[in-house]
């Protein structure tokens, strides 16, 4: 079997470096930071008995997200990712909705649940449903790719309360990009997946460990032929002659038959210049996760969608006590102080769990990734590359290739998937490793 160099220890890594090991390739994982995991990770704070792991931002997926529940079974961390079969939507004042699948099949099975919700009235409620149907009609419209969402929904003659309310809320915290800077596209795929194919698909899974620990050490010990180094950057991938010769980590020169690049797409350019990629199209989207710790709970919801305000999501992380709020393409936070966003959290927070103002905050944290994801903006598909390059032994991986999915966790394991069929395929013995999408 083949030896494999994969560098870049994010999810798109790891994925790789999995399939390829379950494939019986012997793979060196290589990653510069001291924790696996990129963008999906959780990492330490506090000192002695006060220290705790929390995770960089909340990371959830659907049951759609068939990949990423396959690269979690084959470590064996599946179990840790617990279910949840609705979702709780809260006006301002505390007014509650809830939307579940009912006893009718796909695509209809939110029908019951989705005509009791509160916060839409009946007119908008028509809209929203004259939609996700012309969502199932249009999803093959060859403009899809090059109009935004908003566009899209201001076409089909959509309320701007049902936009707001509907729309941006589930579409902004799926793809971490605001509906007039969103490729209709992304839209249309999270939709028909996630709440149209299967009645099932829509269920949202939650790490119930630290993202860290599912792709710690431990989890790894089950594919012996996976070494991993962290601390490890690599500086330089060497071609010459048209194949890779080696990578440059740290003073050390590292060799194997093929590579995979799984790094993020703006340090690609200088790793591999050779390569001659355009990057210049891409640009980030942000994350904020506000962290918040109480004197006693403030919530009885596993999470909730929070309507009307910057703050989106909650999400209880212990007992009610400890919760994470989440703030999708949160630029108007970036540049925000971090005791003004700490009060504007708490502010907002109040206004949906009344409990929070009897409360004593014990203390906080703020976590914005600047670069979370890509910026899913129209146009951007046709400079997503994929994972061949013109080097027969280089291979790229990373959600801002070409994954067939947005920047999601379940992109960035597709990704991976795809280069490791790449490099079974080089080693003259290919396999696949890829779960289609549900049509």
């Amino acid at each position: 079997m083949a030896s494999v160099i994969v560098i870049g220890g994010g999810l798109a890594g790891l994925a790789a470096s999995a399939a390829l090991a379950d494939a019986g390739h012997a793979v060196k994982l290589l990653e510069a930071r001291p924790f696996l995991g990129g963008r999906a990770t959780s990492y330490e704070i506090g000192n002695g008995e006060e220290a705790e792991f929390i995770d960089n931002c909340q990371h959830v997926l659907l049951r759609c997200c068939h990949n990423l529940l396959d690269f979690y079974r084959r470590l064996g961390v599946e179990r840790h990712i617990t279910f949840y079969r609705q979702f709780t939507f809260i006006e301002p004042g505390g007014r509650r909705s809830v939307l579940r699948r009912g006893l009718l099949p796909a695509p209809a099975h939110f029908a019951e649940s989705f005509v009791r919700l509160k916060f839409l009235n009946f007119r908008e409620k028509l809209a929203v449903a004259s939609a996700m149907r012309a969502i199932d009609r249009e999803h093959l419209r060859e403009d899809l790719d090059s109009i935004s969402m908003q566009q899209w929904l201001q076409e089909k003659r959509q309320p701007p309360r049902a936009i707001e309310r509907f729309w941006r809320q589930v579409l902004v915290s799926a793809i971490n990009e605001e509906l007039d800077e969103m490729a209709a596209a992304h839209a249309f795929q999270v939709f028909r997946l996630g709440f149209l194919a299967r009645s099932d698909s829509y269920e949202m899974g939650v790490p119930a460990v630290p993202l860290a620990n599912l792709y710690g050490q431990d989890a790894w010990q089950r594919l012996g032929n996976v070494e991993l180094r962290s601390r490890t950057p690599v500086s330089r991938i060497q071609i010459a002659g048209n194949l890779v010769r080696g990578v440059m980590a740290g003073n050390q020169e590292l060799h194997a038959d093929y590579y995979v690049g799984a790094l993020p797409f703006e340090r690609v350019a200088a790793v591999a210049p050779e390569l001659n990629l355009d990057m210049s199209a891409f640009s980030h989207s942000p994350i904020t996760g506000i962290h918040l710790w109480f004197d006693r709970p403030v919530t009885d919801l596993p999470h909730a969608a929070l309507l009307d305000r910057t703050i989106q999501w909650m999400f209880d992380k212990h007992e009610g006590r400890y919760v994470q709020l989440v703030v999708s393409a949160s630029r108007s936070l970036t540049e925000m102080p971090r005791a003004d966003v700490i009060a504007l959290a708490l502010h907002e927070f109040a206004e949906f769990f009344p409990a929070v103002r009897d409360a004593k905050l014990e203390k906080a944290h703020v976590v914005k990734e600047i670069r979370a994801t890509f910026s899913a903006k129209p146009g951007l598909e046709a400079h997503r590359v994929a994972v061949k390059t013109r080097i027969p032994n280089l291979f790229l991986a990373g959600d801002w290739t070409k994954s067939g999915w947005p920047a999601t966790m379940e992109g960035a394991v597709r990704s991976g998937y795809l280069a490791a069929e790449a490099v079974t395929a080089a080693a003259g013995a290919p396999q696949r490793f890829l779960i289609p999408d549900i049509a």
